[in-house]
């Protein structure tokens, strides 16, 4: 387990180098065609050293990679390292961590991301009242400008579902989501009718763990696998905690956090029945 920006250099890297044999180069002629020494090629590829945007772009070119999908992923992996772009998050850099501007990044880029949420509602499901009331619990004594402006970044996350080819979101929440009253009872009732209305988006698939199952393998914390167009080498599974974050990206961690994750999936209500138990919860059943 490695933090975010460690994982994404490295991440990073390891498709460069994949990138340069496919392109049948070796690191001496990739060094040779860029104007670098070998040894930057070297230690971009093992994640030793961070790398600019605009090297990502200069290697992509030499070698010939045209699919704007895998370099636009590649290049914001770069930007997310380097500090630079011009995604939307920059603007909030300054208020919220390194780590977060990760994930995002990870987010905006991701063709899918499955999730599981055992305490609250994802936050890309999130009303306003409710991710206020979250931000308010989760984060005291914060002032009201602070608050409002982290509210405004999570709501700003939402676009990626509607998005011109938005993010296939499979969400498995806990019983527990739809029952804790965060934020008071009118606050809950909003944002569980939210959740059935973003439900019906066709690339939203919402289901939900009753507690009738009793015990299941994702109980003690929750986690989102990201999972990337072109290449699954850079699928990766987060774990939030309360400081901080936690990236798992070998292929071994990977395959058993999607093998839990489907076994959630089966345990769990269908998505019809799980809209039901939700509109039930709503009317104070």
């Amino acid at each position: 387990m490695q933090q975010g920006p460690a994982v994404r250099r490295r991440k990073l890297g390891e498709e460069l180098r994949r990138l340069r044999l496919a392109a049948g180069l070796t690191s001496r002629d990739a060094a040779r065609l860029a104007g670098w020494h070998q040894s930057k090629v070297s230690r971009i590829e093992t994640g030793i050293s961070g790398v600019r945007t605009s090297d990502v772009t200069l290697l992509l070119d030499v070698y010939t990679v045209a699919d704007p999908q895998l370099r636009a992923l590649l290049e914001t992996l770069a930007g997310a390292a380097d500090g630079m772009g011009s995604r939307w998050w920059h603007a909030y850099r300054g208020l919220i961590p390194p780590e977060y501007r990760d994930f995002i990044s990870l987010e905006d880029q991701a063709c899918a991301a499955r999730t599981l949420e055992t305490s609250v509602v994802p936050g890309l499901l999130q009303t306003p009242d409710y991710a206020r009331a979250v931000t308010r619990a989760a984060l005291v004594d914060l002032p009201a400008a602070t608050v409002n402006s982290l509210v405004e970044v999570r709501l700003t996350r939402q676009s990626v579902l509607r998005a011109e080819k938005p993010l296939e979101l499979c969400a498995v929440l806990d019983e527990a989501v739809l029952r804790r009253e965060v934020g008071g009872r009118r606050v809950m009732r909003d944002q569980l009718r939210g959740l059935a209305e973003t439900a019906q988006l066709p690339h939203v698939r919402l289901q939900v763990l009753p507690f009738s199952v009793g015990g299941y393998v994702g109980l003690t914390g929750p986690f989102v696998i990201f999972s990337f167009p072109n290449t699954s080498d850079l699928d990766v599974v987060v774990l939030d905690h309360l400081t901080s974050s936690l990236y798992l990206e070998r292929k071994e961690d990977l395959e058993v956090y999607c093998a839990a994750f489907h076994a959630m999936q089966a345990r769990a209500l269908a998505p019809e029945d799980s809209l039901d138990l939700i509109a039930r919860i709503s009317d104070g059943s």
